[in-house]
C-alpha cells in the first residue's frame, strides 16, 4: 500500500480509471488491469471486467509474454557481471552444439544476431512444448536470416538459446535459477512459470461478433524464456522498481543501465521512436523516454513501461489475445500522472565537504575558442558545460587515481585528467587529447600544434 504522502490525488485516480474503462471497452477484452508505481512504490491499481460487480485486482495472474525476457537478459547480466561470460562471447564457448554458435551473448540479447524471428512450424505459442523436445529443434533452415550485428531483427528462438545458456552455466533450469536468484530475493511470489490461483484465462474476441473463444494454456518447453512467464500487476510494479533503481545481490543499477542503451539504430520503419537494449524495448511517445518491454501469448497482452524522467511506472495486462492496445495504454497511465502531479524535484543541498583543489578546477576553461564551465558535483564529480554556444559537455565519475571517466556524451568512456605545472598548478585540462585552458589558447599550455607566434590579431 501507498503511504498518505505517496497516495495519488482523486483527480488523477478518476483519470486514471477512466483511461483503463476505455481501453476495456474499446479493446473488447473480457478484463484488464492496470496499476501505476511512483518511487518505487505502488501507488494506484484497478481492474475492469465484462462482469459487472466484478473486476481482477493487482494480485490476479495474467500471462505476460516476453515481458519474461526482460528476467532472461538479467539472469544473463548476472553471469556476466560475477565474470561467468563475456557479451562478446560467442554462444557455442559455453554452448555448444547449436547452428548459431558462432553469434554473440550481445547479439542474441539486443537481437541483432539475425536469426530467425519465429521457430518452424507450428506455432509454438499454441502448441505444446513436447513437440520441441530439444534446443536444435527452434531453429530453422536457414537459422539465420540476416548478416550479425547489421540490425535490429526480433527473436524468439534466440532468447531461448539464452535460457539454455543459464541453465548450462547455473547447472540447472534457467526457471529454477531464476526463483532463486531473482525471483525470491526481490519479493516477486506471484511471479511463476505455471499459473497459479487466482489467475485469468486467457480468450480470443471475434473481430466482427461480441463472443470470444478460450485459447490453449500451453508449456512452451525449451521456448519457455522467450514469453512463458505469469505474474500479477502488483509484482511487475516491483519490478519496474528494480529495472529503474536495482537490487543489491541481484543486480546494480550501472548494470541496468548499460542495459537501456540502444544495442542498435532504430529501424526506420519504427519513425525512430522504438529502439532495442539489451531484453529491453526502448520508446518514445509524446517526447517522454521510456523502457520495458510488452509481450503476448495466445490469450493474453501484457505492458510494462517505466519513465526515468518522471520517476513513474505503469503496468498493463489483458487476458485477450488481441484489441486493446496495452502498450499506448500503460504509456497513458504514466502520462496521465505525470501531467496531474508532476514530479517535485529533491531539494538542493549544498556539498558536505569540498576539497579546494576541487574547488579551484571549477570555473570557465576553453577548448581552443569555445567557452566551457566546470561544476563540482557530489561524490568529487565534475560537469563539463558549454557556455552560450554549441559544445560537448558530459558528466565525469571521479577515480581513485585521481582522474574521471567520462559518463555521457561525446566523452563517455573518455577520460579526464588534470596536467599540472611544477608548482602543482593546473595547467590545462587533458580529455581524451582534447586540452581545456583557461584562456583561449592559452600560449603556456601545451596546446597541439602550438599557436602563432603573433597570437591573437594575427592573420
Amino acid at each position: 500500500m501507498a503511504l498518505p504522502s505517496e497516495e495519488l490525488l482523486p483527480g488523477t485516480r478518476r483519470a486514471l480509471l477512466h483511461r483503463l474503462a476505455v481501453g476495456q471497452a474499446e479493446g473488447r477484452t473480457p478484463s484488464l488491469v492496470g496499476a501505476v508505481a511512483r518511487g518505487g512504490r505502488l501507488v494506484w491499481s484497478d481492474g475492469r471486467s465484462m462482469l459487472d460487480g466484478h473486476s481482477p485486482d493487482a494480485d490476479v495472474q495474467y500471462r505476460i509474454g516476453s515481458i519474461t525476457k526482460t528476467f532472461v537478459a538479467t539472469q544473463v547480466m548476472r553471469l556476466r557481471d560475477e565474470g561467468a561470460l563475456d557479451l562478446a562471447d560467442p554462444l557455442d564457448r559455453h554452448l555448444p552444439g547449436t547452428p548459431a554458435g558462432s553469434l554473440t551473448i550481445a547479439q542474441l540479447l539486443g537481437h541483432t544476431s539475425g536469426l530467425a524471428s519465429e521457430t518452424p512450424g507450428p506455432w509454438w505459442e499454441r502448441t505444446p512444448g513436447t513437440l520441441r523436445p530439444w534446443l536444435g529443434d527452434v531453429l530453422g533452415e536457414p537459422a539465420v536470416r540476416h548478416p550479425a550485428g547489421r540490425r535490429f531483427h526480433y527473436s524468439n528462438p534466440g532468447f531461448a538459446l539464452l535460457g539454455a545458456l543459464v541453465g548450462r552455466l547455473r547447472g540447472q533450469p534457467w526457471g529454477d535459477a531464476l526463483h532463486q536468484e531473482v525471483l525470491a530475493p526481490l519479493g516477486l511470489t506471484r511471479t511463476t512459470l505455471s499459473p497459479r490461483a487466482p489467475r485469468a484465462g486467457g480468450f480470443a474476441v471475434h473481430p466482427w461478433a461480441d463472443v470470444m473463444v478460450p485459447e490453449p494454456l500451453e508449456d512452451t518447453g525449451v521456448m519457455a524464456p522467450a514469453g512463458q512467464l505469469w505474474s500479477t500487476a502488483a509484482d511487475l510494479c516491483r519490478w519496474a522498481a528494480f529495472l529503474a533503481r536495482g537490487a543489491e545481490g541481484v543486480l546494480g543499477a550501472g548494470t541496468l543501465a548499460e542495459m537501456r542503451r540502444p544495442a542498435a539504430e532504430p529501424d526506420e520503419a519504427d519513425d525512430w521512436t522504438a529502439s532495442y537494449g539489451l531484453g529491453l524495448e526502448l520508446r518514445r511517445w509524446d517526447g517522454r523516454g521510456l523502457y520495458g518491454h510488452t509481450g503476448s501469448m495466445p490469450g493474453f497482452l501484457a505492458a510494462l513501461w517505466v519513465s526515468p524522467r518522471d520517476d513513474v511506472a505503469a503496468v498493463v495486462l489483458a487476458n485477450a489475445t488481441a484489441g486493446p492496445a496495452v502498450p499506448l495504454i500503460a504509456a497513458d497511465l504514466i502520462r496521465i500522472v505525470a501531467e496531474h502531479e508532476p514530479r517535485i524535484p529533491d531539494p538542493w543541498r549544498p556539498l558536505p565537504d569540498v576539497d579546494p583543489e576541487l574547488l579551484a578546477l571549477t570555473g570557465l576553461w576553453h577548448w581552443g575558442p569555445s567557452p566551457h564551465l566546470l561544476r563540482l558535483r557530489a561524490d568529487r564529480g565534475l560537469e563539463l558545460v558549454p557556455e552560450g554556444q554549441a559544445g560537448r559537455g558530459a558528466r565525469f565519475r571521479a577515480e581513485a587515481d585521481g582522474t574521471w571517466t567520462g559518463l555521457d556524451g561525446y566523452y563517455a568512456g573518455e577520460t579526464l585528467r588534470v596536467v599540472r605545472a611544477p608548482d602543482g598548478a593546473p595547467r590545462h585540462l587533458d580529455i581524451g587529447s582534447f586540452v581545456l585552458t583557461r584562456t583561449p589558447y592559452d600560449p603556456d599550455a601545451d596546446i597541439p600544434g602550438g599557436l602563432h607566434p603573433d597570437g591573437w590579431g594575427a592573420y
